[in-house]
């Protein structure tokens, strides 16, 4: 289908809810991307934190063959040897002590999850969150979230939500009460700007949970599955949460999540959530694959490593419009003194895709599959992109 048709169609037909890049993308192979013309592109946007194996993974691709002509569908009420066996390797490569999850589809999904379970454990409704955070677009994972234009057409939205300066421990502090059920953090802010959290932060945030009665939820959504050097960035931190929501890489690309769910808060009350789709044997496959290939091919480690090897290049450009660069691991945002937009637009015409995290922020999320020889060449059309504009 040449490129017009597709945007045609999609234009005619989809909801309209998605800003579109006039891109129409048609194949993935590692961290490389072709359009319908055939162009190639370096893939830095990584299916917004969902392609951590990169596009056509091998393992990926074969899991999901075998596994569909075995048996995609079967709901939880029933058990099944796929969900078992990503249950028992899911945990096991979860901060300790983390020992059941509630599997479902999206993050937003994993996010709710733990909202709700936040309440029933503690029979409290208060959650505490943080401004520039983004933990989905559901209504519960809305309430969390602080942005304006996200929130603004939907209130009221759920009653109960808080929010409170990022890293600042004072306010958190004053924020937690008698009727605070969970305090819900991102260990890095990636759609708010890829922000990483102090460790003083995120550690009073343990301690004051524990102290009050109340539970902390991470959402590491973004971060998990090797994307910051660790499995999950909490790691980073030295810190267990009580409930931590999971999801974009953990099925290598195939929609799946999860609420890890610590073993002091003991198993949920039957009938109190659910998911038709969630766990299906298809994304279980997949996601034990993935595991198997994090594993083997030590992509965290080498998240970790390439992490600060572009880091270190990105602060090397010589320009003006770079405020910062900060980030973990292949998790990275570059502050901008002028709006991304422009950058982004310019840096696909140099067939680099990528990223914002707010109005200037260049988040660049690339496969952890990706190679030193591409990142060089990323840093190369970003400091041209730069050079240009300024």
């Amino acid at each position: 289908m040449n490129p017009t048709s597709i945007f045609n169609l999609e234009s005619i037909h989809s909801s309209g809810v998605y800003p579109k890049r006039p891109l129409a993308i048609v194949r993935g192979q590692g961290a490389r991307l072709w359009d319908a013309d055939g162009r190639e592109y370096i893939d830095c946007v990584g299916g917004q934190g969902s392609a951590n194996l990169g596009h056509a993974h091998p393992a990926i691709v074969a899991a999901l063959a075998e596994q569909a002509a075995t048996l995609i569908s079967c709901p939880a009420i029933f058990y099944n040897d796929r969900r078992a066996e990503l249950l028992q390797r899911l945990v096991a490569v979860a901060p300790a002590g983390m020992q059941r999850a509630f599997l479902a589809n999206s993050g937003a999904e994993a996010v709710e999850a733990a909202i709700k379970f936040a309440r029933l454990s503690t029979g409290r409704s208060g959650i505490v969150a943080a401004m520039r955070g983004f933990h989905g677009r559901t209504l519960g994972a809305l309430s969390a979230t602080w942005e304006r234009k996200y929130r603004g057409p939907f209130l009221p939205l759920v009653p109960g939500f808080s929010h409170i300066p990022y890293n600042k421990i004072a306010a958190l502090d004053a924020a937690i009460g008698d009727d605070t059920a969970a305090v819900l953090l991102e260990p890095v802010q990636g759609e708010g700007g890829v922000r990483p959290a102090h460790p003083a932060f995120l550690d009073a945030a343990r301690r004051l949970c524990s102290e009050r009665g109340a539970l902390l939820i991470l959402d590491e959504v973004q971060t998990g599955f090797g994307r910051t050097g660790h499995m999950f960035a909490c790691r980073h931190y030295g810190i267990t949460p009580d409930l931590m929501a999971v999801a974009k890489s953990m099925a290598g690309g195939v929609p799946m999540g999860a609420c890890l769910i610590h073993e002091r808060l003991g198993e949920m009350r039957r009938m109190t959530h659910g998911s038709t789709f969630g766990g299906n044997p298809l994304a279980c496959a997949a996601a034990i694959a993935t595991l198997d290939v994090l594993a083997s091919e030590d992509l965290p480690a080498r998240a970790g490593r390439l992490g600060e090897i572009l880091r270190r290049r990105l602060r090397e450009i010589d320009s003006p419009l770079i405020r910062e660069v900060r980030g973990l691991g292949l998790l990275i945002g570059i502050d901008l003194r002028l709006k991304v937009t422009p950058v982004l637009q310019a840096l696909q015409e140099r067939r680099v895709l990528a990223l914002p995290a707010g109005s200037t922020v260049l988040r660049l999320l690339p496969p952890l599959v990706i190679t030193e020889s591409d990142l060089d060449d990323v840093v190369e059309a970003i400091a041209a992109t730069l050079q240009d504009l300024g």
